[in-house]
């Protein structure tokens, strides 16, 4: 964030008044109409941009400052920090006429380049665009003076590509391309010209330019390169570096033109036995690469196809320049961003034009075989990975080995490196049909991506979005949902694996089998727990759905249950269920619904004590399982033992409200022989018993009771339960309804009246009564309360409490004769 000072400072430019700001507009203009041009004038136009910069809204300048800012800006004679700060003060205000600043005078490269940024930030016409292409174009044609470069119009033009690509016209990108072209491969390989002191009794004088230099300090002994090294730099070396960082967004943007074919193929063939001649006309006196020799570059190519000759070759120097032993650190840094890019670029022109794979991919294996064991060019190995992934097939080589290796290595070793977590979930988000389709171990290799994000989220909530629901197949979904609701575990268990990795030997002596352990980091380092920590930080799935001692692990992890990132992490949690829930649902069968189901009830309570997860864990679980119960309501005959044992743990209502309340509801909905013709008059009176005298538990009236700690929702959706499995069985009416008549005892005791408000109170008798009425007349009762399975289809329940179907409301319209039958 910002330091005091700043923060103040942006408060004021927020906070001044227009009259203020009025004045201080005038007081510029009066400096600008003077031509003083000095600190003061600097200071002003400074804090102006900071006023109109500090704000959202745009602001608007007095019409005579606004004329002379765009005279000051379109000036060749203005220094350049008055030319910058008058392009950064038109960028930030309201949208003005912009006709002044289209003016073909201006034909200097570097007022050139600032005008054209006020131009993109305020156009709103596509003939604007349009013209300012044309007067870049006519400006990188044109020779410029000896003290104008045109390296200032490569940023405008690279910004354009990514504003408004389609104001290029073929033209104008086969110019480019040859330029292009130009910049890349002929650059002088002589160090710019560089002023120095001649000494004391001398003055300046120029010194001889000597030979670029490699990273090793060796003379560079081929065509110039961003890894080329020198003391100071020519304007073409210049436009050389500036062409390689854009020639990527160049290639994606306008080399699409399918020229992958055989036709093309067989004509770059020709145009090979007709280009063996002398090129080093072109060349300006630089030597020419083994690469180029062998290469089909040529005049005859078109454009676009020079271009991607000429960056293949670009492409190919970097990657053997990469290898040489930099002196310098900086270096070693620029080596392996040059790489990225380079193999990038490389994969860009094979997937244009698929001649290129088998040039392209010797030299690509072999700088794996370099980098592979080198955990410091992790990212290098990326792009690489992706080269392989779109052209193995085409080369007929296999790409999984190289795929596995990332995906083993690097979660687990590498997933504290922020920019790689993200650049490796990017990796698996744009090839995710791919490696799901095509690399076998992909599905089984979530717990190490899950990994990446434990230690990384929410800022890769959005990608894990997209990449879990490919993940889910039947085989491993039981596991997957374990290992969301341990997510914030294993970031535990991260953590701690980081600290001890770092702490000192002596620290990390075993400790004694029998000693009790005081804290995380002792439990990591003890052979009692070291299964358990194994198993939450394996790299693959197969060892297990989940393990025995969980409870034992929440204990020893207790201390990192307030962890920042631990905490984090636990807030993604909920919204990788929902999707987890939404897809499963889409596939599961009957077998794979019961055990979610198995799942839900036994990890609704084994949950990793965090503030405020075990809540939104169980409201996840109370949404979904409505759903599963509604897929496949044979479950609950199937599961009717669990069910049993978790619907007659009165603990469960207290632990778990929410979760337990949805359970009672689907065992109510759905245990009916119109459900499951195995449903039986056992099953249901043994249901009935169970959530009975947990009902009755519950509600006992006793002088030394407490007042409850449970929702009036409790009671009515047990009550309501009761009645419908008695509706289905009818020799348990007279025990509902006696049980239902003692409810205004319960509901007007004194634990109770100083615990529920009265609505609460209203809410319990009405619900009694209402049962009551309506299992007077159990044909009727078994109607509304117990409808048959197609009824459900139009969710004829409303009332989320009493599910009282839409057909009782008929009927009472009928017999009130307030409204027809058919209206009902």
């Amino acid at each position: 964030m910002y330091a005091s000072g700043s923060e103040s400072l942006i408060k004021q430019a927020r906070e001044i008044q227009e009259e203020e700001l009025h004045k201080f507009c005038v007081r510029i203009s009066k400096l600008l109409v003077n031509q003083d041009y000095g600190n003061e004038t600097v200071d002003s136009l400074q804090r102006l941009y900071l006023i109109f910069s500090a704000t959202k809204y745009g602001r608007i300048l007095p019409p005579d400052l606004l004329k002379k800012l765009q005279s000051l800006l379109c000036s060749p004679h203005s220094s350049e920090q008055l030319q910058a700060l008058a392009s950064a003060i038109l960028r930030e205000t309201l949208y003005f006429g912009l006709h002044s600043l289209c003016s073909e005078e201006v034909q200097d490269s570097r007022t050139v380049s600032y005008v054209s940024a006020v131009i993109l930030a305020q156009v709103r016409v596509k003939d604007e665009v349009s013209a300012l292409v044309h007067r870049l174009l006519k400006c990188l044609e044109s020779r410029q003076p000896e003290a104008q470069s045109t390296r200032h119009l490569l940023p405008v033009l690279s910004k354009i590509i990514s504003l408004s690509p389609e104001s290029l016209t073929e033209d104008h990108i086969n110019l480019v391309s040859r330029k292009l072209v130009d910049w890349l491969r002929y650059a002088s390989i002589q160090q710019g010209v560089s002023m120095s002191s001649g000494g004391f009794f001398t003055g300046p004088r120029t010194r001889q330019p000597g030979p670029i230099t490699e990273v090793d300090g060796t003379v560079a002994a081929d065509f110039f390169t961003v890894l080329c090294v020198g003391h100071s730099y020519t304007d073409d070396q210049w436009m050389n570096l500036y062409a390689f960082s854009m020639i990527r967004k160049w290639l994606l943007c306008y080399d699409t033109e399918g020229s992958g074919n055989a036709d093309s193929a067989e004509h770059k063939k020709v145009l090979f036995i007709q280009s063996v001649q002398d090129d080093r006309s072109e060349v300006d006196g630089s030597v020419m690469s083994m690469v180029s020799a062998t290469s089909t570059s040529s005049r005859l190519l078109p454009p676009k196809e020079r271009l991607r000759e000429k960056a293949f070759e670009y492409c190919h120097r970097l990657i053997e320049q990469s290898d040489r032993k930099a002196q310098k650190k900086s270096d070693i840094v620029l080596q392996k961003a040059c790489l990225i890019e380079a193999v990038t670029i490389m994969d860009i022109i094979c997937r244009e034009d698929p001649s290129f794979v088998y040039r392209a991919f010797p030299c690509v294996k072999a700088l794996y075989g370099r980098l592979s064991e080198d955990l410091t060019y992790s990212r290098a190995l990326l792009p690489i990975a992706q080269f392989y992934l779109n052209h193995s097939e085409t080369a007929a080589v296999d790409s999984e080995a190289v795929i596995r290796q990332l995906f083993s290595r690097f979660p687990s070793k590498l997933f504290n490196e922020p920019m790689l977590a993200f650049e490796f979930t990017q990796f698996c988000r744009a090839n995710v049909l791919v490696l799901s389709e095509r690399v076998s171990f992909y599905q089984q290799s979530f717990p190490n991506l899950f990994k990446f994000l434990a230690w990384n989220s929410p800022a890769l909530i959005s990608e894990y979005v997209e990449l879990l629901p490919p993940l889910l197949i039947p085989e491993t979904a039981i596991e997957i949902l374990h290992s969301l609701l341990d997510l914030p575990c294993l970031t535990a268990a991260l953590d701690i694996q980081l600290r001890s990795a770092s702490s000192q030997p002596s620290e990390r002596l075993l400790l004694d089998q029998s000693a009790t352990v005081s804290s995380s980091m002792e439990a990591f380092r003890h052979p009692w727990y070291r299964g358990m920590f194994m198993y939450i930080l394996r790299p693959e799935a197969g060892t297990g759905d989940t393990i025995d001692r969980l409870n034992a692990l929440h204990e020893v992890l207790a201390d990192m249950a307030e962890n920042p990132r631990v905490v984090q992490c636990a807030q993604t949690v909920p919204v990788l269920l929902h999707i987890f829930f939404n897809i499963v649902a889409q596939f599961a069968n009957q077998k794979l619904i019961n055990q979610i189901v198995l799942v839900l009830m036994e990890r609704s309570s084994l949950l990793f004590n965090i503030k405020n997860y075990k809540t939104e864990v169980q409201r996840i679980f109370s949404s979904h399982i409505l759903v599963l119960c509604k897929l496949q309501p044979s479950l609950i005959v199937e599961q009717a033992r669990e069910l049993l044992e978790f619907t007659g743990t009165t603990g469960n209502i207290y632990s778990k409200e929410n979760f337990y309340i949805h359970v009672v509801w689907a065992i109510g909905e759905y245990l009916s022989v119109s459900y499951d013709k195995r449903c039986t008059v056992e099953q249901i009176t043994s249901f009935f018993e169970t959530l009975e005298a947990v009902l009755f538990e519950i509600t006992q009236v006793r002088q030394s009771a407490s007042p409850p700690s449970y929702s009036p929702r409790v009671i009515t959706v047990l009550m309501t339960t009761l009645a419908k499995l008695a509706s289905r069985s009818q020799d348990l009416i007279p025990r509902v309804s006696l049980f239902l008549s003692k409810m205004r005892t319960f509901a007007c005791s004194s634990p109770v009246s100083s615990c529920y408000s009265e609505e609460d109170i209203e809410e319990i008798l009405t619900r009694a009564n209402e049962l009551i009425n309506l299992l007077k007349l159990p044909s009727v009762a078994q109607f509304v309360l117990a409808p048959c399975a197609q009824g459900t289809s139009p969710r004829w329940h409303r009332d989320t409490n009493t599910c009282l179907p839409l057909a009782m409301r008929a009927l009472s319209d009928v017999l009130q004769k307030e409204t027809g039958f058919l209206s009902g």
